[in-house]
């Protein structure tokens, strides 16, 4: 059958369905999804339900939806979004959609009083030999990618934790560890298959080919601020190991590492395969701030020479090997059980602005453990290199929406964020993340090394980073946002998310 024949089906039976369904109007909008023949719909008493709601690695997403909807396939999805589109129950009833629930912020994935369309059980992937593209559904984490793909020789371009979703990471950017070679996550993306709300719930294809321009806004500007993403196409490299891992240091190596990192951001772009991340961290267990190095090199070749000045300077431990993708992601997650609040900013390669942001990271440490009745908390500084082979990677693979390639020198992305145990913790940790990012940029700033981008994978759900994209990428996804979802369904019915309506930047 063809796609355009499927299409003329699916609509037929969508509508007829909900001529059958939709005479009784006195239901909930959790009920008239369950009518329109939607067989997984879970209520807070339900086994299900409690667990989904549990899986969610910050516990600032673990809100409680009215219900949770999981579709198994793109037709149920297209089921869900016409529901929620046109029946009667459902014109008051907001929705989030969680693929793997990630993003670490309230409201970013999931919902309270309102239905959350959880992808889980849409996580297939599946390798073509003949044309090398995987194909993946929303619902997969990145280790089960890469269980299907190593066995064959092959990698994608995806999450640096093997416990990472999918669709929001892609959509968001998605840094990875193969950035330095081929681009962020989203620029190794052949085609995205989404459903809309264009009128009647419709399944399209966007590519270079199909619907060119929402292609172009998908790659960075958010799936759902368009539709609902149901298969992600890849291109597959060939990789059969990579070297890498953790190296952790005493924060005596501060000033050693500081130097070592500098040069790394300046050298990195003549070396493809490397990648690397800084993170000063703070927990109970530690009793201190510790420093952990991660390193990778995606060609497999052992203590490269770019890392010599790195690997110069001694170590407490190390857990360096030769593995596949999940070998060396699997040392890469997050803590689970904490509220987390987080920060993300760019600047300029510059040591003056490394030792201010180390400097408010240990303050910050210092005043909380004085501050808060709870000495289990977390806090860290992560330092990424944003070189400006990452920008022209993603114009060479036909652009996306970021505006990455604005940035004309090295930079770096300094990531804050706190983890703590309460709610009430977390409101008074968010207020002193947002004054301690304030005086980062306006540092960085004052010595002209502030840029405007910002990453919107590692963002705080108080921060605008669509914005960041510059006016010219923000009018299109704007447009897009017209053409795709005329109604606006998108915009106004499903959780807050990262709305391009919203978008600080530029007048509506």
């Amino acid at each position: 059958m063809s796609a355009s024949v499927y299409l003329v089906f699916l609509g037929l039976s969508v509508a007829l369905t909900q001529a059958q369904n939709w005479q009784n109007s006195s239901v909930t909008c959790c009920e008239a999804l369950e009518q329109y023949g939607l067989q997984h719909v879970y209520y807070s008493n339900d086994t299900v339900y409690q667990e989904r709601t549990e899986s969610y690695w910050s516990v600032s997403s673990k809100l409680h939806p009215r219900c949770i909807v999981q579709p198994e396939s793109t037709y149920n999805v297209v089921q869900a979004v016409n529901t929620l589109a046109k029946h009667p129950a459902c014109t008051k009833t907001e929705f989030a959609i969680r693929s793997g629930g990630q993003m670490a912020w309230a409201y970013s994935n999931n919902i309270i009083n309102g239905i959350t369309i959880d992808l889980g059980l849409m996580n297939s992937t599946t390798f073509n030999e003949t044309t090398e593209i995987t194909s993946i559904q929303p619902g997969a984490l990145w280790g089960s990618v890469y269980e299907k793909l190593q066995p064959l020789g092959y990698t994608v371009v995806g999450g640096r934790s093997h416990t990472a979703g999918i669709a929001g990471y892609i959509t968001g950017g998605g840094n990875s560890f193969f950035s330095n070679q081929y681009g962020f996550a989203t620029d190794n993306v052949k085609n995205f298959e989404i459903v809309l709300a264009s009128g009647r719930s419709e399944v399209v294809n966007a590519n270079l080919l199909e619907n060119s321009d929402l292609f172009l806004v998908l790659k960075g500007g958010v799936a759902s601020n368009y539709g609902i993403i149901t298969r992600i196409d890849m291109y597959s490299i060939k990789s059969e190991q990579l070297w890498g891992g953790v190296a952790v240091y005493e924060k005596a190596a501060t000033s050693q590492l500081i130097d070592a990192h500098i040069t790394w951001v300046d050298e990195v772009g003549q070396y493809p395969p490397g990648s690397t991340v800084m993170a000063f961290k703070y927990s109970k267990d530690w009793g201190n701030i510790t420093i952990v190095n991660f390193y990778q090199d995606t060609s497999g070749a052992v203590e490269p020479p770019v890392f010599r000045n790195f690997l110069a300077i001694p170590e407490k431990n190390n857990t360096f090997t030769t593995g596949d993708m999940n070998t060396v992601s699997t040392g890469i997650g997050l803590p689970l059980g904490y509220y987390n609040i987080w920060f993300v900013t760019t600047v300029r390669n510059d040591r003056r602005i490394y030792d201010k942001v180390v400097e408010l990271h240990k303050r910050l440490v210092d005043e909380w453990m004085v501050e808060s009745e709870d000495p289990d908390f977390l806090a860290e500084l992560n330092i990424q290199a944003i070189p400006t082979t990452f920008g022209k990677n993603g114009l060479a693979n036909g652009g996306n929406i970021m505006g990455l390639e604005r940035i004309k020198e090295n930079a770096i992305m300094v990531l804050f964020t706190m983890a703590v145990k309460t709610a009430e913790l977390e409101t008074i940790a968010t207020e002193k993340i947002k004054a301690y990012g304030q005086e980062i940029e306006d540092f960085a700033a004052s010595l002209d090394g502030l840029f405007e981008w910002k990453h919107l994978n590692y963002a705080g759900g108080f921060q605008d980073p669509l914005a960041s994209y510059g006016a010219a990428n923000i009018a299109k996804m704007r447009a897009a946002s017209a053409k795709y979802d005329p109604y606006g369904l998108f915009q106004t019915k499903s959780s807050p998310g990262f709305k391009i309506s919203k978008a600080w930047c530029c007048p509506n």
